[in-house]
């Protein structure tokens, strides 16, 4: 890999996570500006604060020809994709177990738009318009079977792109298998999230067909998906938790479950997350705000997991926050690996001493932590203290449940 240093070993700890059972300090996502581009870090960028969905961190003194002049250049243009990531890698380093992989999704719930609805592009955000709005319309009478298309005009242009960068990237960075998502967030796109609140009521047995229904296009579109961006091994990376994995490395996910009851939930949602989890090779489950912990209980029920992610909501804060504690006190009880992002804080010290807190508990065998872009120095600061501090601990609370190793 062009731009990766310590791939082999990054590889080994990578498997040491999904399996509990890293060696040396934790997994951490480390990328650091170059020296070079470090005047332009105080610099506002034109696009914002906002963290590209073409790659992860800002693109500092990105040249005119690769500046996107439309919304088909931001998205689809493989070519420019391409061209972009590539200038990001040769302006930055991945240290730690960061590693080149470029984000080519289509928003994230595309498979929506594979079973019917359209995409919006916009500077900052993609959203999907739903297709099935009238409050009148009943699902069973009006509405086709949804069912995957191959021919499906966004499904064959975004693989298409996806194919192409994957052409253009050769062996020099990973393309990510995109976040097509699933179940009723799926539903919710393709049809006013109001309205299916509604339909969950009244249309309770079709929902359950439906959910089913896109749980079944799920398999075909994410398996084209995994083919192109495989790599000869086999192995794949999965966009915007920056994870690699032998095999199928997926996501799994129900945002919506924040809206509904537990026993809907287990009704509506987990038994097809049950189904994927086994579908995967290596599988995080992505839990999104506090009303989607009643849930908890159920996700680990599903046999296939290796590692949760909990994301605490739009501005809240990072995942290093003892409150949290509740949600993997059970992940890690259940056998699971954690994916903590990490950013509250104003300085790498503030970083160092809230993933000190987590280490110290559960240990450096099933901990990832993704922290923001960096200076050079403020990386090598984190990895020395890691390195020194942070190797071969076990955590009292996994002492506490499984023993000393």
């Amino acid at each position: 890999m062009k731009y990766k240093d310590n791939w082999e070993e990054t590889k080994r700890k990578f498997i040491g996570f999904w399996n509990q059972s890293n060696t040396g300090r934790p997994l951490m996502n480390v990328v650091a500006r170059k020296p070079e581009i470090e005047h332009m870090a105080e610099t506002p960028h034109p696009e914002g604060n906002y963290r590209d969905q073409i790659c992860q961190g800002l693109h500092y003194g990105l040249p005119e020809e690769l500046k996107w002049k439309s919304m088909e250049d931001k998205y689809q243009n493989p070519e420019k994709l391409v061209g972009r990531y590539r200038q990001f890698c040769e302006t930055h380093l991945f240290l730690a177990e960061a590693f080149p992989n470029l984000n080519v999704d289509f928003g994230p719930g595309s498979l929506a738009a594979y079973l019917g609805a359209d995409i919006g592009f916009g500077e900052d955000t993609v959203w999907f318009e739903p297709c099935f709005q009238d409050e009148d319309l009943l699902w069973e009478d009006d509405i086709p079977p949804l069912i995957f298309d191959p021919e499906n005009k966004w499904f064959k242009k975004h693989l298409e792109v996806v194919k192409s960068a994957h052409a253009l990237a050769g062996e020099d960075f990973y393309v990510d298998i995109p976040d097509l998502m699933e179940n009723i967030d799926v539903l919710a796109s393709l049809r006013d999230t109001s309205l299916l609140l509604m339909d969950l009521i009244g249309e309770d047995e079709e929902i359950e067909r439906r959910v089913e229904q896109v749980t079944k296009a799920y398999y075909p579109a994410m398996q084209a998906m995994y083919d192109a961006c495989k790599d000869p091994d086999g192995a794949s990376a999965y966009t915007v938790f920056q994870i690699w994995g032998p095999g199928k490395c997926i996501k799994l996910q129900c945002d919506a479950g924040a809206m509904i009851s537990p026993e809907m939930f287990r009704r509506f949602v987990l038994p097809s997350l049950k189904e994927q989890a086994g579908w995967g090779d290596q599988v995080i489950y992505h839990l999104d705000g506090p009303d989607n912990i009643r849930h908890l209980d159920a996700i680990l029920e599903c046999e296939g997991l290796n590692a949760l992610q909990w994301t605490s909501g739009d501005a809240g804060p990072d995942g290093t926050l003892p409150d949290w504690d509740v949600i993997y006190d059970k992940a890690v009880a259940k056998g699971l690996s954690l994916w903590i992002k990490v950013y509250s804080g104003e300085t790498v010290d503030d970083w160092i001493r809230n993933v000190d807190r987590v280490v110290q508990k559960y240990g450096s065998e099933r901990t990832f932590f993704f922290f923001p872009e960096m200076s050079l120095a403020e990386a090598e600061k984190l990895i020395s203290y890691a390195e020194e501090n942070w190797s071969g601990i076990r955590g009292s609370y996994v002492e506490q449940l499984f023993g000393k190793a």
